[in-house]
């Protein structure tokens, strides 16, 4: 066997027993939007419907028959009602913080939330990264608030516009 070929075979074997031995790191969602949109499509909230954590406590998908453009995003919703709903009163209806979670905020970085983790607090939508940080942010919200008042304006000023 010719040396060039064992050293690549040993490289490959090196690199697989690394991949496999180290344990997988956290994942964040990376965005420099200040609404939290798939890049691709532009839909916000992965589609679901703002109206509809209000109206029937649960994250259910919206449609495309019922859209609304609004703050350079696509928003979806299950029915005309919602959407109305939603246009007339945008500030009451759609998530926090563009979309993302205040836990994270409030420990200085952005992350997008997962609209399946909500909470509606003081009748604001809220949608977290992971089940812990809406746990935690549900039992104590005013300090979460609090820290996530102090950090916001300058995470908001790093999205882009």
């Amino acid at each position: 066997m010719r040396p060039g070929i064992a050293l690549i075979g040993r490289l490959a074997c090196l690199l697989a027993v690394l991949w496999i031995g180290c344990p997988a790191l956290p994942a964040e969602a990376a965005t420099t939007e200040r609404i939290v949109v798939n890049r691709f499509s532009g839909v916000a909230i992965e589609g679901f419907d703002p109206v509809g954590y209000f109206v029937d406590g649960t994250a259910e998908q919206g449609t495309a028959e019922f859209e609304a453009n609004l703050w350079g995003a696509v928003w979806r919703f299950r029915n005309e009602g919602n959407r109305a709903s939603f246009l007339a009163h945008p500030e009451v209806y759609g998530p926090q913080f563009g979309g993302y979670d205040p836990a994270d905020i409030a420990r200085g970085v952005t992350v997008a939330g997962n609209p399946r983790f909500f909470a509606i607090v003081a009748q604001r939508l809220y949608l977290f990264s992971r089940e812990a940080n809406r746990d935690a942010f549900a039992a104590d919200p005013e300090r979460f608030l609090y820290e996530v008042g102090k950090r916001w304006p300058a995470l908001q000023q790093q999205l882009s516009q």
